[in-house]
């Protein structure tokens, strides 16, 4: 890459862990949106995006509990499933088509959510749900399955069943994603680790202290203030442009 992209790359990858890490979320699909811009070949995209998102998703880990936004016995039952199968459809070779349409369907939803909702969900004073134990189960082996082959966290799905199902308050909600991100990328990572290649580890490292820094003011604001919206749907919008390439590669 050029120094003029690598620079390009490097800002955007700044906003979109700032803006991700407010919400809880590691920013994996974001990552991989700016690595489509760049028509990176998906061996690249899918361990970058995940070595990202362990950087942020453990300072995201360190201040959300310490903020006391983290009930580990609540996010248990969907890491049982949701780890392994991380591990698992991460070791799995998936063809580059089948990833990119996987990969943009992805982006498609997350972008869709951030551009053209304003998360009526679950209030503060609201009261909560008990969480049933299969559902959790299954609903976190589900995710953990799509988030390691697709390079992602799955906080994009995971945040939104919590409140949707009332099962936890936005902040409570960002910070079990925080962990449900964490494990599913470290266990996803570990499943690729065998077949990765041509990862540019130099540039990753330099790309890890900047969403790092993008991290700490995304995790300051996403415990004490509320999220920007105006933020939230531009970035929405770069996701679905990004989707609409992906699926173009994948499609055409």
């Amino acid at each position: 890459m050029e120094v003029g992209e690598v620079l390009i790359v490097s800002v955007l990858f700044f906003a979109v862990a700032a803006i991700y890490s407010s919400v809880g979320h590691a920013g994996a699909s974001g990552y991989a949106a700016v690595l489509a811009f760049f028509s990176f070949a998906p061996e690249i995209m899918r361990p970058t995006s995940l070595i990202l998102n362990i950087v942020v998703g453990s300072l995201g880990l360190y201040r959300f509990y310490r903020a006391g936004l983290i009930d580990f016995k609540k996010v248990l039952p969907f890491l049982v499933t949701s780890a392994p199968a991380a591990f698992f459809s991460g070791s799995l070779n998936v063809d580059k088509r089948i990833f990119f349409v996987l990969l943009g369907l992805l982006l498609l939803f997350s972008g869709g959510r951030l551009l053209f909702r304003a998360d009526k969900t679950v209030k503060e004073e609201d009261s909560l749900r008990r969480i049933h134990l299969p559902v959790a189960l299954g609903a976190g082996g589900l995710i953990g399955f799509f988030s390691g082959m697709t390079g992602t966290g799955g906080a994009i799905f995971f945040t939104p069943l919590l409140l949707s199902a009332r099962w936890a308050h936005p902040r409570e909600a960002s910070g079990l994603s925080v962990v449900f991100v964490l494990a599913n990328s470290i266990f996803g990572l570990a499943g690729i680790w065998k077949g990765i290649s041509g990862v540019p580890y130099q540039m990753v490292a330099q790309w890890g202290v900047i969403v790092l820094i993008g991290a700490i003011i995304g995790t300051y604001f996403g415990i004490s203030r509320l999220p920007e919206t105006k933020l939230k749907q531009v970035l929405g919008f770069v996701l679905l442009i990004a989707s609409v390439k992906l699926l173009g590669r994948g499609i055409g």
